[in-house]
C-alpha cells in the first residue's frame, strides 16, 4: 500500500466443523386406547432423528387430545429451549391438531426450529370426525365451567353481601 504498510492474504482453508443439531423429540396420541401405539411412533421417530445425524436430548410422549393447550409435556419443551435445537415429530397433528403455525413461529422466535418427518396431511374422515367431536367437547366443557363459576361468584357476591 501507499503508506507502507504490507498486507499478507491467508490462503489457508478454515474448516469449520459441522454443528450438530440437539433433537427434542414428540410423540402424542389422542386417547389411552392407543397407548400402544405410542411407543412405537416415538421409536420411529428416534430413528429418524438419529439416522439424520442429530443428538436427542428429549424424548418425550403424552396421552391427551391435540386440542388441549395444556399438555404438560409438551408445555416443558416449548418453554424450555436452552437445551434442544429442533423439535421433532411425525406429523403436524401429533403436535397440535390447530395453531401449528402460531406454536412454530413462537419456537422460531426463541432461534429453534420444528421438523414434521411426514408433512402430508394424515386427515382421514375418522380424523376429521374425532376433531369435530373433540372441538364441541371442548367448547361444550367451557360453557359448562363458565356456567359454575357464574354461580361460585354469585354465592361469594351473597356471602359478602350477608357478612358485610
Amino acid at each position: 500500500m501507499p503508506s507502507g504498510t504490507i498486507l499478507v492474504q491467508d490462503d489457508t482453508e478454515t474448516v469449520s466443523t459441522p454443528t450438530v443439531k440437539r433433537a427434542a423429540l414428540y410423540a402424542r396420541v389422542s386417547s389411552s386406547e392407543n397407548k400402544s401405539n405410542l411407543k412405537s411412533q416415538l421409536d420411529r421417530i428416534q430413528q429418524f432423528s438419529v439416522a439424520a445425524g442429530m443428538q436427542v436430548t428429549h424424548a418425550v410422549s403424552e396421552v391427551g387430545s391435540g386440542l388441549n393447550d395444556s399438555r404438560p409435556q409438551l408445555l416443558k419443551l416449548v418453554f424450555h429451549t436452552e437445551d434442544w435445537d429442533v423439535l421433532v415429530v411425525e406429523h403436524k397433528d401429533r403436535l397440535t391438531r390447530f395453531g401449528f403455525r402460531y406454536l412454530q413461529g413462537a419456537v422460531e422466535a426463541a432461534g429453534k426450529e420444528i421438523l414434521v418427518i411426514n408433512p402430508t396431511e394424515a386427515n382421514t374422515e375418522a380424523d376429521l370426525m374425532n376433531d369435530f367431536t373433540s372441538l364441541v367437547t371442548s367448547f361444550c366443557a367451557r360453557l359448562y365451567g363458565r356456567r359454575r363459576s357464574k354461580r361460585a361468584t354469585e354465592k361469594l357476591i351473597k356471602a359478602a353481601g350477608e357478612a358485610g
